[in-house]
């Protein structure tokens, strides 16, 4: 390729009576450059020639692939020769996949925003940070639990992440809200997440964890999969704990670390005016979210709730600390889950609740139900006692005088 001014220069010399062959010496290039610049008349736009390339006709077998494979171009190119019979290096396949792996960059970044109205979600999360307390480095786990409606915070200190901590951090948050919302969002620990399929979406909760929903009435929800932003608002709440009311922080004890936190909760988390909502949180809490809560109705804490399974006996009852509660007399035989809270005793058999009994006291006591024995054979109801005859039976015994006077003598 010549510069445009040297193809002025042989335009010129040429107009001046130069040869080709001269020009082409001068200008240390082939005649035929020469020649294909003076019959266009000045500089000629390069175009490359146009071939095949080894992954001509694959675009829509790429395309697809990649989207099935979510950007895996090595597994791509080893499809790519199975079904195609198109054998071709890694790199070739990775450039020509560029587009499409740039697109799928892209939506994953994409989000939408969700807001979800007053007392609907509460989102939950855990974040880990070193903190120095009496002059040692401490692993903190730092509990964050965030209303999607107001952004109003809670927060938490624990020393692990276990399940106790998870319900203990809700159970807290719940008392300072004075309510439980709808539901609440949290992403798969192992702690409370069984398993998640990613491509059905099936959910399956610990046990536990479903124990704990029912006992405050909420429903639990998961993150999909490597989705945690779904739960953006709390995620954004730990990292604003890490560096706000932690970074660059020491404490005399873990007491005074509490003692840090719940202040800057109260005055720092809460009062400032929030970049979404242009609003304090505890202000649009106060006003439109503190009502739509579900109120806790003097619920007793989780940890006095015990979920128990149990047998009903020939008899038609449960027995729980050696006391016998009854349930209906069909159920004999089956299994029943139990949960004991609050001074009652609830039996549910599958989803559906069979009977709720006080709680008794002391051991040895048999708590009946007369309507969980209705048409059993041996309902105590359904015995009718014989009348009794009102004149007794004749004595079978004779006086002793007509014995005299068989016998022809006295005795």
């Amino acid at each position: 390729m010549k510069t445009p001014d040297e193809v002025l220069a042989m335009f010129r010399l040429h107009e001046c009576g130069w040869g080709l062959r001269r020009i082409a010496a001068q200008f240390g290039c082939s005649r035929q450059t020469v020649k294909r610049y003076v019959k266009a008349g000045g500089p000629v736009k390069f175009s490359k020639p146009a071939r095949q390339g080894r992954l001509s006709g694959c675009e829509d077998f790429l395309r697809e692939r990649m989207v099935r494979h979510r950007g895996n171009a090595d597994v791509v190119r080893q499809e790519l020769a199975a079904e195609k019979g198109v054998v071709a290096s890694l790199r070739t396949v990775e450039r020509a996949v560029l587009p499409h792996r740039a697109a799928l960059r892209a939506e994953a970044l994409a989000c939408v925003r969700f807001e979800t109205p007053p007392g609907r979600q509460l989102q939950i999360d855990f974040g880990e940070r070193y903190v120095t307390i009496g002059e040692a480095p401490i692993k903190v786990y730092v509990f964050v639990a965030t209303l999607g409606y107001s952004r109003r915070l809670h927060v938490r200190a624990f020393r692990h992440e276990r399940q106790e901590a998870w319900f203990s951090g809700l159970e807290s948050a719940f008392a300072a809200f004075g309510g439980v919302p709808e539901e609440v969002l949290m992403d798969n620990p192992r702690a409370l997440v069984v398993s998640h399929d990613a491509a059905s979406r099936t959910v399956v909760f610990n046990e536990k964890l479903l124990a704990f929903a029912r006992h405050w009435v909420f429903s639990p929800r998961a993150c999909a999969p490597y989705r945690a932003r779904t739960k953006g608002k709390t995620e954004n709440g730990v990292g604003y704990v890490k560096k706000n009311a932690i970074a660059g922080r020491t404490f005399a004890d873990w007491e005074a670390f509490e003692a840090h936190l719940s202040r800057w909760e109260r005055e720092v988390a809460n009062a400032r005016v929030h970049g979404t909502t242009e609003e304090t949180p505890m202000a649009r809490f106060a006003r439109e979210e503190a009502a739509r809560l579900r109120p806790l109705a003097g619920r007793p804490a989780f940890g006095s709730l015990r979920e128990l399974t149990r047998g009903v006996g020939n008899d038609g009852c449960v027995e729980v600390d050696a006391n016998s509660y009854s349930v209906p007399w069909r159920l004999i035989g089956e299994r029943v889950a139990v949960t004991v809270s609050g001074g009652f005793v609830r039996i549910r058999h599958g989803t559906a609740e069979v009977a709720a009994h006080r709680q008794a006291e002391g051991r040895r006591n048999r708590i009946i139900e007369r309507a969980h024995l209705v048409g059993v054979a041996a309902d105590p109801a359904r015995r009718t006692p014989k009348p009794c005859a009102e004149n007794p039976p004749p004595s079978l015994l004779r006086p002793l005088a007509d014995y005299e006077a068989v016998a022809g003598g006295a005795f």
